[in-house]
């Protein structure tokens, strides 16, 4: 009787703390549609930009529980939107960037780079304020009028680096062994798995990678400091640099507190500044005004999965059924005139792919619609954007990785260690050839080759369809190698080297709108409470796949863990 009633008093407990987190997100659902308290906004007002952390492609969800909340990322969109609407805002005298532990990508950081330096063009002046900045942060830096920090703060402008994860000699302990079949000899992401060290292809590519983004950084503190790129080089070699040799190397202005750089910065416009944060600024956006031509500004972020039925979109990566869900009502939608998909996908699950490109290409056929490359549109990710519809990507964009590979686990060895046995009865061929207590037979590798050539000769023609091109000039570009955006520009695997701002350009251009009148984006999916997001739950256990990837890095269990023919980018690559 007392494990009832306490069995009873916890679950009383326990339902009204979801009743009063539901209580708490459907309030602040209702005042985002009555509107957020309202922010004034100085006439001497300097913007102050805190980028921190993760710059996503997709709104977070809203935590509305005031105990939960945390400060919401900006998006790539909200930045734009953000610094366009400030540029032209009389009330706004000045710019400062406040960038901290930035885990952005470099295509991402070309992009914010960019749109700073559009700020600038309004003669507004930027400042840069740095704490315990990285190569990231101080990038972005580069495009302001002047950079500052403490004088004991450090700067860790070091140079690059990459790492690449390889698990085979771990597995080989736990006597698991995992089984792959690819096509295209840099299509190297079993090697992860299978190696122990990087294959020639894997260092080719990676070192090419390493060449771009570091020859980018240069060129960058190059033109921001206006030094001779052989200077910056010698200076980088110094690195990392504590106040003082910072100064002396010529990468910061003066060592200096925020309060004294804000004192210099008021001075410069001659009036007393007050301080708005984006976030606050972002708030005080009044509605796009009715008669604005309206795009659509489709994201599609993070590993490609089939997904569940019943769902709108994940809050962990792109699912076929989430994204057709989206496509499919901007397809319905009769105010939009345009679609600018945004891709940030290293692919995933073929047939996944396979039925997005479809739904990509029926929206196609209905509205002017072009693709936009961010940090990396590889393997899957590629895939989805042959519409044949014109993409751009950064210059630090992956992309490309045309190829497939199938993947299984043999856990034979582990279960022999700790004492599980099996006994397979099959009827069929092939019926255990995706067993985890056997390894693949010659009959069954052979017969596992065979499909995943359809599967890749049939993405090698769909990109020579959308590239218009013959096959045999496409086969040697794919090969499951990874382009650089430059590079896939060279190549015809992209059509412009550009960010949102030619994006938005071309979507004009495509849909017969006047090159000065201004535009409304509406993003798709919109930024989701948490409300939403208990009502709309899938079985997709983020919350253990953020376990693994906290302790082994950014490997590709999701798609893996979902088996079968792969559109998967080759490796997970982290340049630091």
């Amino acid at each position: 009787m007392k494990k009832f009633i306490l069995g009873f008093v916890i679950g009383i407990v326990f339902a009204g703390l979801v009743l009063v987190i539901l209580g708490f997100a459907a309030v602040r659902m209702a005042g985002s549609i009555g509107g957020d308290r309202p922010v004034s906004v100085s006439d001497n007002a300097a913007l102050i930009l805190n980028l921190e952390g993760a710059v996503p492609e997709q709104p977070p969800v809203d935590v509305a529980v005031p105990f939960l909340r945390q400060p919401q990322p900006l998006t790539v969109l909200d930045t734009w939107k953000l610094l366009h609407r400030a540029a032209g805002d009389t009330r706004v005298k000045a710019l400062v960037l406040e960038p901290r532990g930035l885990d952005a990508g470099w295509a991402k950081l070309e992009e914010l780079r960019s749109e700073i330096l559009d700020f600038k063009k309004s003669g507004k002046p930027v400042y840069a304020f740095l704490r315990n900045a990285g190569t990231r942060e101080y990038y972005l830096a580069t495009a302001a009028d002047k950079i500052y920090m403490a004088p004991e703060d450090e700067l860790d402008v070091k140079g690059l680096r990459a790492e690449l994860l390889y698990l085979k000699g771990t597995l080989d302990k736990l006597g698991v062994s995992m089984e792959f079949e690819h096509v295209g000899k840099y299509k190297d992401a079993p090697d992860t798995f299978t190696r122990t060290s990087p294959s020639p292809e894997t260092l080719e590519v990676t070192n090419q990678i390493l060449d771009q983004y570091y020859g980018n950084l240069i060129q960058v503190m190059a033109d921001g400091r206006k030094l001779p790129p052989g200077a910056v080089r010698g200076v980088i070699d110094q690195g990392p640099f504590i106040g003082k040799s910072a100064l002396d190397g010529g990468l910061v202005d003066g060592l200096i507190f925020e309060d004294e750089m804000l004192a210099q910065l008021s001075s410069q416009v001659k009036t007393d500044l007050k301080k708005i944060g984006a976030r606050s600024y972002s708030r005080t956006a009044a509605a796009d005004p009715t008669g604005r031509a309206r795009i659509a500004y489709v994201t599609g972020e993070g590993e490609i999965t089939r997904g569940s039925p019943n769902e709108d979109v994940s809050d962990s990566g792109i699912t076929a059924f989430g994204m057709i869900k989206q496509l499919r009502q901007v397809a319905d939608d009769s105010s939009i005139k345009g679609v600018i998909v945004r891709v940030d996908s290293p692919g995933g699950d073929g047939i996944a792919s396979d039925d997005i490109l479809h739904e990509m290409k029926l929206l196609s056929k209905k509205k002017p619609l072009l693709i936009s490359m961010s940090d990396l549109a590889a393997s899957g990710g590629y895939f989805i954007a042959m519409t044949g519809d014109p993409v751009l990507a950064y210059s630090n964009t992956l992309t490309g990785s045309i190829g497939v590979f199938f993947g299984k686990v043999d856990l034979r060895g582990l279960y022999d260690k700790i004492g599980v046995k099996k006994e397979l009865l099959t009827r069929g061929r092939y019926a255990a050839i995706d067993s985890e207590y056997k390894a693949l037979t010659p009959d069954e590798r052979e017969k596992v080759q065979r499909e995943i050539q359809v599967f890749y000769r049939g993405f090698v023609e769909r990109v020579a369809e959308a590239r218009k091109r013959p096959y045999d000039q496409v086969e040697p570009l794919a090969q499951g190698r990874v382009w650089l955006g430059v590079q896939a520009k060279t190549n015809g695997l992209v059509d412009e080297i550009g960010g949102l701002d030619r994006a938005v350009e071309m979507i004009k251009q495509r849909t017969n709108i006047p090159a000065s009148e201004q535009v409304s984006l509406v993003s798709y999916p919109p930024r989701r409470t948490l409300l939403e997001l208990l009502l709309n739950r899938s079985n997709d256990n983020s919350e253990l796949e953020t376990a693994i990837q906290s302790a082994a890095g950014r490997l590709p269990w999701r798609s893996l863990a979902h088996g079968g023919v792969q559109r998967l980018m080759p490796y997970s690559l982290v340049v630091k």
